[in-house]
């Protein structure tokens, strides 16, 4: 027993070493960075990059922070994009997920047709720019940060393969007892699909958090610029700085200039609110992709 429960050890080990090297893989670049964000940068510039800051400095985080309006200005906006688009989205997309689950529906084959269409068949950048441009008028607007991600084909058709494993046998039984449909959807579906909310929530918040490509095409204005395009001008002009320090002031020792911390204090800057979100949807996280995928 004593060697067989040994065995059965070593071969739990051996199971679980690829997820442990692949956990390793990911958390070491991530603490690389925030290492990197809190190092002086002459010591950056002799040794080269440490988990461990050599000399800890925040040079960084102030070169970034010179101008924390803008910065605070940018979160706002980036969070209220998030939030709204977030639940908007979720709830465009849950809602046309339960009508191509239901088999009563009597077009469900030819919309799901339609929406897997659109994920190989894009009108280009040229009509989109025009039509959020010209036609809808959304420029300088927070629309233009919302509208274009609001709905997405993939997260639609994961929701989709989630809500046909929902037993139908509970609406029916929703309606006998005299729900309409909206009703049915709110205080039915939706709490049975909590799962796969939060997994599709996470995605898209994900992809409104991450964007800075539609406030790089629509917004002018510097008060309504989200985060990551701030972030992507700040990177811009520090990397700018460090390149050209000698020209601009004569006496500027680049070696001081803290441009590799500032780097990764931005990359700490955009990415740091959604490492404490994650954890709080993990335990739907793996449900909610794998439920559904599965066909009886």
């Amino acid at each position: 027993m004593n060697a067989g429960g040994k065995a059965d050890r070593a071969a739990n080990a051996l199971r679980h070493l690829p997820l442990v090297l692949v956990a390793a893989a990911m958390i070491f670049p991530l603490l690389l960075v925030v290492a990197i964000s809190v190092s002086d940068e002459e010591a950056l510039s002799r040794h080269g990059y440490r988990l461990w800051p050599e000399r800890f400095s925040l040079a960084g985080y102030r070169a970034v922070l010179g101008h924390p309006q803008a910065l605070l200005d940018a979160y706002g906006v980036t969070v209220l994009v998030t939030a709204a688009g977030t639940v908007a989205g979720l709830l465009f997309t849950a809602m046309a997920a339960y009508a191509m689950s239901r088999k009563d529906y009597r077009f469900r084959k030819a919309t799901t047709f339609f929406i897997v269409f659109t994920m190989l068949f894009s009108g280009g950048l040229v009509p989109f720019y025009i039509l959020i441009v010209k036609y809808l008028h959304l420029k300088d607007t927070l629309w233009a940060l919302i509208l274009p991600y609001l709905v997405n084909p993939f997260y639609m058709l994961i929701m989709k393969g989630f809500m046909d494993r929902m037993p139908m046998e509970v609406v029916e039984s929703a309606k006998l007892d005299g729900a309409g449909e909206y009703r049915t959807f709110f205080r039915i579906v939706l709490p049975l699909a909590v799962p796969a909310l939060a997994t599709v929530g996470l995605f898209i918040s994900f992809v409104y958090w991450n964007d800075w490509w539609l406030g790089l095409l629509f917004i002018d204005r510097d008060s309504r610029i989200p985060l990551q395009l701030l972030l992507y001008r700040t990177m811009n002009a520090i990397e700018f700085y460090a390149a050209n320090a000698q020209y601009l002031s004569g006496k500027v020792d680049i070696a001081r200039f803290p441009g590799l911390s500032a780097r990764m204090a931005l990359a700490v800057l955009g990415a740091g609110p959604m490492l404490f979100l994650f954890p709080l949807f993990q335990r739907y996280f793996v449900k909610g992709l794998t439920v559904g995928s599965v066909k009886e």
